[in-house]
């Protein structure tokens, strides 16, 4: 390391410690950040990992690389070749850790808590892509160890950051919707059914590091069809994880359904009951429609959120038209409005507020009505200066991000709950506070799972 980049790690660090750069005068922080340069490390390069390198690649330096599959990373090592790739990120924090100040991870989902984790307890700021994690008592680990070493933090939900997102929270918030009676987020994606393990033993490709990408799950021999892991409950979230990440949060903050993680003087359960396609402890359902009944919130009432997935579209919109109470124009091509593969829909007593997947456009119903209601930009809320943006301005000692770890953890909670009631017939009922399912013990067990040795949080 140079001594002009010990002098800014220094800098880095003591300016955090100290306040100073909240401090500094306003117009040399600004030379500041435009001038200097996060040092980031990627875990994770191919699939949604390469994206995310395309984009810090602009805003930041890449120091290190990491990847257990050489296959799906070939294309960023080639692209960057005088970075150090390694194949273990805990290696990579070791050999590394002096000249990297932040990690960004875009793994499997069953990796993601051990390797955030790694990251922290190095001291490095941290951006994970959605969902945080695969278990709720993995995001309450991680928004705790985040507390404790006071690292900048950010999950990979970008409609986060979007002006009309920031609005629609405005919207919902300043009550013109009126009371808020129910709400729909819904994909047309599902899980797949199966319902055994793989059979057998097949080579393990020259390429692949199995038991590096096994990480913190219990070891097993390889077969092909693990890899196909989004589908599994050991390794995947499916689209609890994958889509509700993003669908759901505007209801979650807009609804202040985070405020349910703060102490308060009685216990305020979160209700969830789930209809499936079949039981399915191994792998996740064809279709599932999981209601979460959300009690009091302040003075909000409580409301009935509803995740839909999988079992055609015609059935999402049959549901959607009927809480509507009109018929819409759905379909996929430009000129329809309606998306008819994935969205939410937010029921109020004077009003009706629609959303696209990422949060990232909406419109009010009836149209007549909110027809001088602009939904492009916030007006009284913070804008964004973009969603990777506002994390690495809070690795220089900038403002929290809206997505760090303390709205994201209970986000991931929430939505994951969804994975636990798919698994039981009834109702469970989750303390947000205590971190427990209340009134089924097996399902608490659901809630976390043993950590391979060398792996753990």
């Amino acid at each position: 390391m140079t001594a002009q980049a010990r002098t800014r790690r220094r800098f880095l660090g003591s300016a955090a410690a100290t306040g100073f750069l909240l401090l500094a005068d306003p117009r040399s922080l600004r030379a500041y950040a435009a001038n200097d340069r996060v040092n980031l490390a990627h875990v994770g390069c191919g699939g949604r990992g390469r994206e995310l390198i395309g984009t810090f690649a602009n805003l930041a330096t890449i120091v290190a690389m990491c990847d257990v599959n050489d296959s799906r990373a070939t294309e960023m090592y080639r692209k960057h070749p005088d970075v150090p790739k390694f194949k273990d990120y805990r290696r990579m924090l070791e050999a590394k850790g002096r000249e990297i100040d932040a990690v960004v991870i875009a793994v499997p989902d069953h990796s993601h808590a051990a390797a955030t984790a790694a990251a922290i307890r190095a001291g490095k700021h941290v951006y994970t892509e959605k969902p945080l994690t695969r278990l709720v008592h993995e995001s309450r680990a991680l928004r705790e160890l985040a507390g404790k070493h006071k690292v900048a933090t950010s999950m990979g939900n970008q409609g986060t950051a979007s002006g009309a997102y920031r609005r629609a929270v405005e919207v919902i918030q300043a009550g013109k919707l009126g009371t808020i009676q129910a709400v729909y987020s819904f994909t047309d994606q599902g899980g797949l059914g199966w319902t055994k393990a793989p059979e057998g033993e097949q080579k393990i490709p020259p390429y692949l590091d199995w038991d590096l990408w096994l990480g913190p799950a219990a070891s097993r021999p390889f077969h092909i069809k693990w890899m196909a892991w989004h589908f599994w409950r050991d390794f995947g979230t499916a689209q609890l994880g994958n889509w509700a990440s993003h669908i759901a949060n505007l209801p979650f903050r807009a609804l202040k359904i985070d405020s349910l993680w703060q102490a308060s003087g009685e216990p305020r359960s979160i209700r969830v009951e789930a209809k499936v396609a079949a039981v399915n402890r191994l792998g996740f359902p064809r279709w599932e429609h999981v209601q979460y009944h959300v009690p009091p919130r302040g003075d909000l009432p409580p409301v009935t959120l509803h995740w839909m997935n999988g079992g055609g579209k015609e059935a999402h919109r049959t549901q959607l038209e009927q809480a509507l109470g009109r018929e819409l124009d759905w379909g996929d091509k430009g000129d329809k409005k309606w998306k008819d593969w994935a969205g939410c829909l937010v029921v109020g007593s004077e009003g009706k507020l629609y959303a696209n997947a990422h949060n990232t456009t909406f419109a009010l119903l009836p149209e007549g009505k909110f027809a001088g209601v602009q939904v492009q930009r916030p007006e009284t809320l913070e804008p964004s200066g973009g969603h990777e943006r506002d994390w690495l301005a809070a690795c220089r000692g900038g403002k929290k991000p809206w997505a760090s770890f303390d709205f994201a953890a209970p986000l991931t909670e929430f939505n994951v709950l969804g994975n636990v009631a798919t698994q039981f017939e009834g109702a469970i009922e989750y303390d947000p506070v205590a971190g427990r399912i209340v009134n089924n013990g097996e399902a608490d067990k659901c809630l976390s799972c043993e950590h391979r040795k060398g792996w753990t949080l």
